[in-house]
């Protein structure tokens, strides 16, 4: 009997999704309004009768549609793509999500809500859907345009400071006040994972599919590729992010394999069914009584969002350097708030800590924000025009004039040789380090978790912590020796840098080299704290911890060479893999 509901509540789905994606085809509209009218008139919220007998079904299926709707972002969106506008993506990111925090608050103290309504509230706006922009934005056809990359690069890091937010919420909310020492826990989580999937991402997921590509086989190829992202996906859900964050990474790592097309040409037609379904179910939530019960409040913050939004992402994508033009294309196609909005409304109920109408009009907002959305992006270049026209010459040349200034600068810097070692050589350092905090992170997993790993130990009446952090010291040899040698070669080029390297004669030289041995302690010196405080629940007893250290140095000093050459071996295979990617400059 259940499986027969679940075809019956599917196929109502399908077939009025269907019918709307017809009919909004006709009208030259945006198919997804389609798909969340579809969900209003099969809603539980529409009389006469409800369509729809087991939600969780849906909401099920429409958890593909994310990931899937991820995946395919990833595919058009790779990770050379990111890093090109990451600048602006983070400037822009942080600007708005402030100032939405501090805009939500203001509102909620307007209608007279309690200071935990209002926090909430902010965060709320904060954040915009991702999944619902990248459809409007394919959808119209500008998913390949340059503001695109842009708003998709912002969206990536609104979702990762979201994962912060969320952490953060959750300790105000259970202490009632901020903890420093909460905030690095998550930012060091989140560090140790992204580490985690693309570096070892970088290093298996190109050889996978030039493997599997050989084969020339759809079947197999799109197996493959589902593969990986919903292993990613649940990675992702293990360390305690969403399967959107996953789903994204794997399409990006794909994204730098020659064959990232052949897969994108597979993955469609799921991606278009689940997505579907996706739209859909949100449109189930719409209630249209709560139009009318909470008008007041829906109105009012649906215009904070939208004015909010465009004036905050537009301004700090200006300030990042790009025109104006592109500014306000960003900002009024992040007008709108999504599904990690419901989240942390959620999370606020769920910790009893806000009201219970806070949820309903996050939910009628971000449906009012979805439909307005696309005619915002379709809005954006006619408006800029019609600004551009009516502003005063001084303050359009002077929005040139900063624009052209920024350009320079920035261009500049791309050029300087020194800054381009210094940038790569510091991405090594930090590779190195987020590396070594996750070996320590998996020996504490397995010291505490891992029991029957550590069963022989009880005869030699040794403890699990010390065989762990034995273990995670021995795989840090070749990352401390490779950190060092690396470290050694920047603080060499700082002082050259810094003295000059045209004079040799004896007071240059000592200045040289004082400069960059106190850089190479301050360096190793703060890594060593860090991996004494990482194996603070490891340390084996004082008697055993001393020769333990002795064992590990001589180790290093005889191994030294090889452990460079793995290192080396290691980068090679990284930058190779990368230098295949299709997007490589």
């Amino acid at each position: 009997m259940h499986e027969l509901l679940f075809i019956q509540d599917l196929t109502i789905v399908i077939v009025v999704a269907g019918l709307m994606t017809v009919l909004f085809r006709r009208l030259k509209q945006p198919v997804v309004l389609g798909y969340l009218l579809a969900g209003l008139i099969i809603g539980p919220h529409t009389p006469p009768f409800q369509l729809i007998h087991d939600k969780e079904n849906i909401d099920t299926l429409a958890q593909l549609g994310i990931i899937f709707l991820m995946f395919s972002l990833g595919l058009h969106f790779s990770l050379r793509k990111l890093r090109q506008v990451g600048p602006t993506a983070a400037l822009a990111s942080a600007f708005e999500i402030l100032l939405m925090l501090l805009i939500g608050f203001m509102v909620g103290r307007v209608f007279g809500w309690n200071s935990m309504d209002s926090l909430f509230l902010g965060a709320i706006l904060s954040i915009s859907s991702t999944t619902i922009i990248v459809r409007a934005l394919s959808e119209l056809g500008r998913s390949h345009e340059p503001f695109a990359h842009l708003v998709f690069g912002i969206l990536i890091v609104e979702d990762l400071l979201g994962i912060a937010l969320l952490a953060l919420l959750a300790g105000i909310a259970s202490t009632g006040h901020l903890q420093f020492g909460d905030v690095l826990y998550t930012l060091g989580r989140l560090s140790l994972f992204l580490t985690l999937i693309l570096v070892g991402g970088f290093l298996l997921v190109p050889l996978i599919i030039r493997y599997v590509s050989k084969f020339r086989s759809k079947e197999m190829t799109l197996i493959t590729a589902l593969g990986i992202c919903f292993g990613s996906s649940l990675l992702s859900v293990k360390f305690g992010y969403s399967v959107a964050l996953g789903a994204f990474l794997a399409g990006a790592l794909i994204a730098e394999t020659e064959d990232h097309e052949f897969v994108n040409e597979l993955v469609e037609p799921v991606r278009d069914l689940f997505s579907a379904i996706f739209f859909v179910s949100v449109g189930l939530l719409i209630d249209p009584s709560l139009l009318l019960s909470y008008a007041k409040p829906i109105a009012l913050i649906t215009l904070a969002v939208v004015i909010g939004k465009i004036f905050t992402c537009s301004l700090g994508t200006f300030i990042a350097g790009n025109d104006a033009r592109t500014s306000l294309r960003v900002g009024m196609s992040l007008a709108q708030i999504g599904e990690f909005s419901f989240i942390i409304a959620g999370l606020g109920l769920n910790l009893g800590v806000t009201s219970a109408f806070l949820y309903p009009i996050a939910v009628m907002v971000s449906a009012i924000t979805t439909l307005l959305t696309p005619y915002l992006i379709r809005a954006s270049d006619p408006l800029a025009a019609f600004l551009e026209k009516i502003a005063p010459r001084p303050v359009v040349s002077w929005l040139q004039l900063y624009h052209q200034k920024i350009q320079g600068v920035q261009g500049r810097g791309k050029d300087t040789v020194f800054r381009q070692q210094m940038r790569r050589g510091g991405l090594i350092l930090v590779v190195n380090f987020l590396l070594i905090s996750l070996i320590f992170f998996i020996a504490d997993y397995a010291a505490d978790n891992l029991h029957f790993w550590f069963s022989w130990a009880k005869d030699l009446k040794v403890r699990p912590e010390s065989i762990s952090w034995f273990v995670a010291m021995l795989l840090s040899l070749p990352l401390l020796a490779a950190s060092f040698r690396k470290t050694r070669a920047l603080a060499l080029m700082i002082g050259e840098a810094s003295v000059g390297s045209e004079e040799d004669t004896k007071g240059p030289r000592i200045m040289r080299s004082v400069i960059a041995n106190t850089i190479v302690l301050f360096i190793m010196a703060g890594l060593g704290i860090w991996i004494a405080y990482l194996s603070t629940a490891l340390y084996p007893p004082r008697s055993a911890l001393i020769g333990s250290l002795i064992l590990l140095g001589l180790i290093l000093i005889i191994f030294w060479r090889l452990f460079i050459r793995l290192h080396s071996k290691l980068q090679a295979t990284l930058q190779e893999n990368l230098s295949k990617s299709p997007n490589s400059p």
